[in-house]
């Protein structure tokens, strides 16, 4: 009588077996919710190139010259759809951008408010899908942030940040941290030039929605950057607070509605974020953000924007009573954990 083999384990297998589960698991919470916007790789000049110190008006006429050129550009290559995107974004010729590049998903970073006068900033990391195709809809949010800070703070700018290549929705590298390590190292470099741009001592807050957060969790930052603030997040590939290269109080909230809650928190072998930034375990800081879903964090008169905005401007987003803010204590001027993120 034969004897059947007794099975063994294969590590290598299991692990394979697990990483697999774990990107469908991911996959399948992250994509069926949403629908993936594509961007066509079109014609378009090169970025203006300024010298450092250029002045902030010359500089957004530069951009805005270049982009009136780009929607020409991809007018003139038959591109139809992107040329219309690009003079949506030129807003009457009175859009201010310090970056612009039309190339490809393209590059953009917009001013809203006065920044040269600006002691309170805000600075917009977008997730997943925003390109210059989808930019209005990131733009929008941008304007209603602007509008509800300068209703309570006149002196109050915001900075909508596409300076990095976000990953499709639909696609392996939203399950992963190599886009965010290349926007952390992008995002990194500008904020203290952005600092310098604005009013002496201003504060510097960061607004990261969706994948933006797990950008904005591995970008080191400096006292300039007060506050952070993430919403909508699937995880920063950190265990907690303290692992985040920052000074700044870290911030989390999640509207009712948002489909994210059910991205598993998980990660192995590279793929998935780790500790959900609600979960208290991870130490960040709670605000109120409503019912909304995942698209609804900037929305006007929500809960959420509300918060946002009581954050931006220094005071605590779960204790404000009408038009008076509760003062919050200032950043931990604990040191910056010395935390390793390599660099796709």
């Amino acid at each position: 009588m034969s004897r059947r083999p007794t099975a063994r384990p294969d590590g290598r297998r299991s692990g394979r077996l697990r990483r697999t589960l774990l990107a469908g698991l991911v996959a399948a919470a992250v994509v069926l919710p949403v629908s993936a916007a594509a961007s066509p790789n079109v014609p378009a000049p090169a970025p203006a190139v300024l010298p450092e110190g250029a002045a902030l008006p010359d500089r957004f006429a530069a951009n805005l010259a270049n982009l009136s050129e780009a929607a020409r550009v991809a007018e003139n290559a038959g591109r139809t759809g992107r040329a219309a995107k690009l003079r949506a974004m030129e807003a009457g010729g009175g859009a201010r951008f310090l970056v612009f590049d039309g190339r490809g998903k393209g590059r953009a970073i917009e001013v809203f408010g006065d920044l040269e006068s600006a002691d309170r900033v805000a600075v917009l990391v977008p997730g997943s899908d925003t390109t210059l195709d989808t930019y209005q809809r990131f733009r929008a949010g941008a304007v209603a942030l602007e509008q509800r800070l300068r209703a309570e703070h006149p002196r109050s700018a915001v900075v909508a940040w596409l300076g990095y290549d976000t990953p499709g929705t639909v696609s392996p590298a939203v399950l992963t941290t190599g886009r965010a390590d290349e926007a952390a190292a992008e995002l990194g470099s500008f904020l203290p030039r952005l600092a310098r741009m604005a009013a002496p001592q201003a504060r510097l807050s960061l607004l990261c929605h969706s994948y933006g957060s797990v950008a904005c969790a591995r970008t080191g930052t400096g006292p300039e950057v007060t506050d952070m603030a993430l919403f909508g997040s699937p995880g920063t590939g950190a265990g907690s607070v303290a692992h985040l290269p920052t000074r700044a109080r870290v911030w989390a909230g999640r509207g009712g509605a948002d489909w994210i809650s059910g991205v598993p928190h998980v990660s192995v072998g590279g793929i998935g974020f780790g500790t959900d930034p609600v979960d208290p375990a991870f130490g960040a800081l709670p605000f109120a953000a409503g019912s909304g879903g995942h698209s609804d964090y900037l929305k006007p008169g929500t809960e959420s924007l509300n918060s946002l905005a009581g954050i931006v401007l220094g005071a605590s987003p779960t204790a404000r009573t009408g038009s008076s803010p509760t003062a919050l204590p200032a950043p931990s001027a604990l040191a910056v954990p010395e935390v390793s993120h390599a660099r796709a």
